[in-house]
């Protein structure tokens, strides 16, 4: 029995170990700072509309997270920012708050010069606690071919809707609820991001650039035969009047929640139109904007003016909407509001 025998040791065994535990190494201690490096452009006064369009998914999603979360609790912290114009109350909850500091301040770190314009901007909220994000470029699905494209700073305002849909959402009308996010380029809605937080959807498009896979395969007719129009159930005014009167004795008017779930209803085809004709903020149809305009729609004021979002344009939108998701459609019917407002 020979007990000392000599162990012979592969010199090239042991190299390939060595290489490869240094790889890894490499790669955990790495792994992190590449995501958060991966949004750094070497020029602090431009910004890459690609990854602004990944981060503004990511910002939609997270804040949809403290809105399902806070959900759950008991109370939802409600106060009154006070009466619309219409004298519908205004609220405001925790849920808003908490998603407002998770969106703005997670763009924010990412992007340190990114002009935003939040709903909850107005309540000077501080966010010591927001809980911050990297880059993910994996939201915006394989398949999609988003290029890269690289525009001043300076030019680019993000408009966010931290919770669309307040006093539904403190009915526990879930449906009507999303989060928002808007980039728009010298005014131009350009990138929009609507996210539901309870379906865990997010439907997101670049003008003239990309769109979020299930609006690809959505097919539009032009010929309305038995119009619908969706239009709020909180903030009416004199819209049904409009709507009859414009398109029909066939109409068929939803009341519904939350612009951002109107807009989707009309890029889903569940509605031909969506109409509003009193003051709306622009943080809440500036995203529905972009992507109805990414897919051949078209929204504008009842005055047929485009609507402009650049900080120095007001933030309220005076002169109510119609939205649609084809453009002869819309030129139709806005045409037929501007002489009935005409003819009164």
């Amino acid at each position: 029995m020979n007990l000392g025998g000599s162990i012979r040791i592969n010199k090239f065994g042991v190299l390939i170990i060595t290489a490869l535990l240094l790889v890894f190494v490499y790669y955990v201690s790495t792994g992190k700072s590449r995501s958060s490096n991966y949004a750094l452009n070497k020029n602090p006064n431009e910004v890459n509309l690609r990854k602004l369009l990944i981060g503004s998914i990511q910002a939609a999603q997270r804040g949809g997270l403290e809105v399902v979360e806070v959900s759950k609790s008991a109370d939802f912290k409600v106060q009154s920012k006070g009466k619309t114009k219409e004298g519908a109350n205004d609220p405001v909850t925790d849920a808003d708050f908490r998603s407002h500091c998770v969106m703005a301040s997670g763009l924010h770190r990412i992007f340190p010069k990114l002009k935003i314009i939040s709903e909850e901007d107005e309540g000077k909220q501080s966010c010591p606690d927001a809980k911050l994000f990297d880059l993910d470029p994996t939201v915006i699905h394989e398949n999609s071919n988003v290029p890269d494209e690289i525009v001043g700073i300076e030019d680019v305002m993000v408009w966010i809707d931290p919770l669309d849909a307040t006093q539904e959402y403190t009915e526990n009308l879930f449906q009507y609820v999303t989060t928002m996010v808007c980039v728009a380029i010298k005014g131009v809605p350009t990138i929009g991001v609507i996210h539901n937080p309870f379906t865990k959807k997010t439907v997101w498009a670049w003008t003239n650039k990309a769109v979020s896979e299930p609006l690809t395969f959505i097919k539009r007719d032009e010929d309305v035969k038995h119009p619908v129009v969706i239009i709020s159930r909180s903030h009416s005014g004199e819209v049904k009047s409009i709507a009859k009167e414009v398109f029909g004795e066939n109409l068929h008017i939803i009341p519904a929640g939350g612009a951002g779930y109107k807009v989707l209803q009309v890029l889903h085809n569940n509605a031909t139109a969506y109409l509003h004709s009193t003051a709306i903020k622009k943080w809440d149809i500036c995203a529905g904007n972009a992507i109805l305009a990414a897919i051949g729609g078209k929204m504008t004021n009842l005055k047929n003016q485009d609507i402009a979002y650049s900080d120095k344009d007001s933030f309220l939108n005076e002169n109510g909407l119609l939205a649609t998701a084809v453009e002869s459609i819309h030129e139709m019917y806005i045409k037929k509001i501007i002489d009935q407002k005409l003819q009164h």
